[in-house]
Parts: structure tokens; C-alpha cells; sequence
């Protein structure tokens, strides 16, 4: 495909999103594991004053895939390669899915993004250095990242729970997704592996929110 073809499908593909968002469909991604890592975490796995390198933009403004990885290490199992994404953070967080927690045989519980009080321990290496953390492996729960703009015109506001039907091949309806609004988001939901296999996501899948 040329560069003016792909220009064009990209308009046209843009055009049918902004559609499908002012009738209460949503594009649905699939979170793999991955980490988030302070600035203490950082230094000590690839060296003090350690920068991660920005390799690819996600769909959040200012977030990104990291070409650095480490292993997960829990009582049971552990987890190679797993991406870290920036920028860093105040806390080191690691989201997994359940099945990734019983490889590694944590006890992960499902949880807001952000909040880790009462989370799982884990060992994090990387280059040869090792770090203990005290807390921080959970299940990310099922949410949407939401614009102002696509929340005031939905009659939606942060902190809502609502239904969304997913429109694939395998339909589901997954209930009480949380609804996190920001002038600082694109408007996505976003649910782990698990959850995708559940529904056979595929590249572009929408959902329709069913306000409660």
C-alpha cells in the first residue's frame, strides 16, 4: 500500500471512529503485562539516573513501550521479557492477568490501576540486578479511558460504572467497566488478555456502552 493510500484509509478510518463515538461505541484494546517502575526501581535495575528509551507511543498522550524488560519472579514461576512502559512513576506497579499470576503464584487481586495498598510482593530483575517489592502486582479491572468532550456528549462523568456489549465474533457483555474521564485521555477501554481471548479481540474491535 502506498503512503497516499494509507493516508486516505487512515481519514476514512478516523471518520467512521468519530462516528461510532457520538453513538456510544468505543474502541476496545488488550493490555498485556507489563510494569511501571519508579524512579528508585529504575536506578536500581539499569543504573542510577537511568532514562527509559521511548521506542513506541500508546494510544494514552505522554505514555509509551520502553525498550527495556524484565523478569517477574514469584514462588512458583516467573515471567521473561516483560515490556516496562513510561514515563515512570511515583510506585512501581505490575499488572498481569490471572493466569499470569498463577504462573508465578501470587495471589493478584483485581484493582484499580493506581491503587496497589494490599497488593502482591514480587521480585523484579533485569541486567543482572535484582529488587524486592513489598506490593504492587494486581489484575488492572476492566476501564475506559475517556475524553471531556466524549464524556459530555455521552451524559457520562468519571467514576461511572457502565456495560459494554463487544462487537466481535464471540460477543460479550462486560459489566461494570469503570469509567475514568480526563482532559488528559484519548478515549479507549482497556481489558487484559484474559479477557480478550474471552471475547476473540481483534485488531479495531468496538463496544457499546450501556449506560446503567
Amino acid at each position: 500500500m502506498s503512503d497516499q493510500l494509507e493516508k486516505i484509509v487512515d481519514v476514512i478510518y478516523q471518520k467512521i471512529c468519530a462516528k461510532l463515538k457520538g453513538m456510544g461505541y468505543i474502541e476496545i484494546e488488550a493490555s498485556g503485562r507489563h510494569v511501571h517502575l519508579s524512579r528508585k526501581v529504575i536506578d536500581e535495575l539499569f543504573g542510577k539516573g537511568y532514562q527509559l528509551t521511548n521506542i513506541r507511543s500508546l494510544s494514552q498522550p505522554g505514555q509509551f513501550v520502553s525498550a527495556e524488560r524484565v523478569t517477574l519472579i514469584g514462588p512458583k514461576g516467573q515471567l521473561s521479557n516483560v515490556v516496562v512502559l513510561g514515563p515512570e512513576r511515583a510506585h512501581s506497579q505490575i499488572e498481569v492477568s490471572k493466569t499470569d499470576a498463577k504462573i508465578l503464584g501470587v495471589n493478584a487481586p483485581i484493582q484499580e490501576s493506581g491503587k496497589i495498598q494490599g497488593t502482591s510482593p514480587i521480585e523484579i530483575s533485569a541486567n543482572g540486578n535484582k529488587v524486592q517489592l513489598n506490593q504492587g502486582v494486581l489484575v488492572a479491572e476492566r476501564h475506559i479511558h475517556m475524553s471531556l468532550a466524549d464524556a459530555e456528549r455521552l451524559a457520562l462523568k468519571d467514576g461511572d460504572r457502565v456495560d459494554v456489549e463487544v462487537s466481535s465474533d464471540r460477543p460479550v457483555i462486560f459489566k461494570k467497566v469503570n469509567l475514568r474521564v480526563s482532559d488528559q485521555y484519548d478515549t479507549y477501554m482497556h481489558i487484559d488478555y484474559d479477557e480478550a481471548n474471552a471475547c476473540n479481540l481483534t485488531n479495531k474491535t468496538f463496544g457499546l456502552i450501556i449506560k446503567k
